[in-house]
């Protein structure tokens, strides 16, 4: 088996950690064993994920959203020590990868959710994004761009204000919670901007600007680059994989 210190290092490399100013620390937030033969990665590590990865016989978890954020008390809370407590108990490690995950060009939630919504010829977008265009034949409708977003996020149906043209040719996407870069999808003259968790202001910037505004939810739209992290651990080092998806309507 694996040591737990190989799987941690190889996503640090791969995930170029250290280029990264992030609002939590990137990799290994909690040790465990020395070996890892199974490994269970879910997007947010809260009680239901922990609990599921420790009774999957899991000894990492990897998340994208960890236990440990900038402006947090600076003392075990009753919330964390309900996360931590069965990690330790059990001597599951745990590992984080947030921006560096949704800025990756190949492995990143952004990256993967463009290629599922067949957008063509990404490029950088945003802090963390990517733009795409859609040429075929003549862009797409909005109908179609969401159709393709409810089958790439899992069949959930996305939040949408249709206030741009009636053909599709440019996309921004930023998952999560980036309603403000609809902002700068404006000012490049994009038809449509996609992102997680809207705010209030989304619809006004969006009606007024002329843009369409999808937003997929943030749980869904970060689903996709932790389970490749996933994938390639267990095609590089031979550990089992399992994604659990803990349902978050937000």
């Amino acid at each position: 088996m694996p040591e737990l210190t190989q799987l941690v290092d190889h996503l640090d490399r791969l995930l170029a950690i250290d280029d990264f100013r992030d609002y939590g620390p990137n990799g290994l937030q909690v040790p465990g064993p020395v070996e890892v033969r199974t490994v269970v990665t879910g997007v947010s590590a809260n009680g239901r994920l922990i609990d599921a990865a420790i009774a999957a016989g899991a000894q990492l978890i990897v998340v994208h959203h960890g236990l440990f954020w900038k402006g947090d008390p600076q003392e075990i809370t009753p919330l964390l020590h309900r996360r931590l407590a069965p990690l330790i108990k059990h001597d599951v490690a745990l590992a984080a990868y947030h921006l560096p995950l949704d800025a990756h060009a190949e492995h990143g939630n952004n990256a993967l959710l463009a290629q599922a919504l067949g957008g063509q010829d990404p490029q950088p977008f945003a802090e963390y994004g990517f733009r795409v265009s859609f040429p075929e034949p003549d862009g797409i409708t909005i109908a179609e761009l969401t159709e393709r977003t409810t089958r790439a996020v899992g069949g959930r149906a996305p939040l949408v204000v249709p206030a741009g043209p009636e053909r599709i040719r440019t996309l921004g996407i930023v998952s999560g919670a980036a309603t403000d870069s609809i902002l700068e999808a404006s000012a490049l003259g994009l038809d449509a901007f996609l992102t997680g968790e809207p705010a209030e202001r989304g619809f006004s910037i969006a009606t007024d600007a002329g843009i369409h505004f999808i937003a997929a939810g943030h749980h869904a739209t970060e689903t996709f680059g932790v389970r490749r992290l996933g994938e390639i651990l267990a095609a590089e080092f031979g550990v089992e994989h399992t994604y659990i998806d803990v349902e978050n309507p937000i």
